[in-house]
């Protein structure tokens, strides 16, 4: 029996300032990346009488070695480019790169993955981490496996707060019927389940992602109320009241018709994933009959917004 070649990894190593950093994180995701891991520099034997040392952010993408690694790094580079003619008063990230066997993914999780409270009463937290919680808090425990949204990430922690906000403060709406656009771990849904959803619908083009949402629902026990699905929405049907999309401006652009079409009147849309450079555009075709804008939420250069469909004419 012969035995199984190690799977070969390209790692890619950016070292950027802090502020740059969530825009390359992003990037790496949606290029492929099936890991990004953030760490922060502190340089050491720094005198007390000297200014505060600039921390260096490091952050660590790693791709499967295949036929399309050249093309990665040269987009990686571009996009480098890019951002620095944009924002030319930081320094330019440099990066690295390395072919590397098997990185221990769990063990990366765990190093950068702890319990973390996102809004009010939600409580983030990993499988693997001891938490107490008080008697108001909402727990949602992760475990992220290689699928995207740990609340680590400023679009998750923002479509979090948003869930909460809508669901506890409207009372008027006695059945959520949710939707769960590109649901990675199923966090989002999970939180609208957890706060007290009863139809929950899930969907991702990623197959390992809705295997694992699955697993994350069991894990909070709120699997009756989820209904987790590997396909496009645009082969969903059925009318919602509450749609979260945490995409890419791109994609939000694309699926604005279909999701338009999805929403009750009177419902809820949150969108996010959605960087500073993009919000005038995304304004302008959301915050656009028949949606309202209900609230805004911003952090650093990202930003999360919360709409409201019109009420049918009568």
């Amino acid at each position: 029996m012969t035995e199984k070649e190690p799977e070969k990894w390209l790692k890619i190593e950016i070292s950027a300032p802090s502020e740059l950093m969530d825009a390359l994180g992003n990037f790496l995701t949606e290029t492929g990346a099936q890991g990004v891991f953030q760490e922060s520099l502190t340089p050491q034997n720094t005198a007390a009488d000297f200014p505060e040392p600039v921390i260096e952010e490091i952050l660590k993408a790693y791709f499967p070695q295949d036929i399309r690694s050249e093309k990665r790094i040269v987009a990686v580079q571009k996009y480098i480019d890019s951002l620095y003619e944009i924002f030319p008063d930081f320094e330019k990230p440099s990066f690295t790169t390395e072919i590397i066997c098997d990185p221990d993914w769990g063990e990366q999780w765990k190093k950068y993955f702890k319990p973390l409270r996102v809004s009010n009463n939600i409580i983030v937290k990993p499988t693997w981490e001891r938490y107490t919680p008080s008697s108001r808090d909402i727990v949602i425990e992760i475990d992220p496996g290689m699928a995207f949204g740990t609340g680590q990430h400023a679009s998750t922690r923002m479509c979090i707060e948003a869930i909460e906000d809508i669901m506890m403060k409207d009372r008027s709406i006695k059945e959520w019927k949710v939707l769960d656009v590109g649901c990675g771990t199923g966090i989002l849904g999970i939180t609208a389940a957890k706060i007290g959803a009863q139809d929950v619908i899930c969907v991702d083009i990623d197959k390992k992602a809705v295997e694992i949402a699955g697993e994350n629902a069991a894990i909070n026990n709120v699997e009756s109320s989820l209904r987790i699905s590997n396909k496009n929405v645009a082969t969903i049907n059925e009318p919602r009241n509450l749609i979260i999309a945490n995409l890419t401006a791109k994609l939000l652009l694309n699926l604005r018709p279909h999701l338009i079409q999805l929403l009750l009147p009177e419902g809820y849309m949150i969108i996010s994933g959605i960087i500073e450079l993009d919000a005038k555009n995304i304004e302008e075709h959301f915050s656009a009959d028949p949606l309202t804008t209900y609230k805004v939420i911003t952090e650093k250069e990202w930003v999360c917004y919360m709409l409201r469909k019109k009420a049918a004419n009568i």
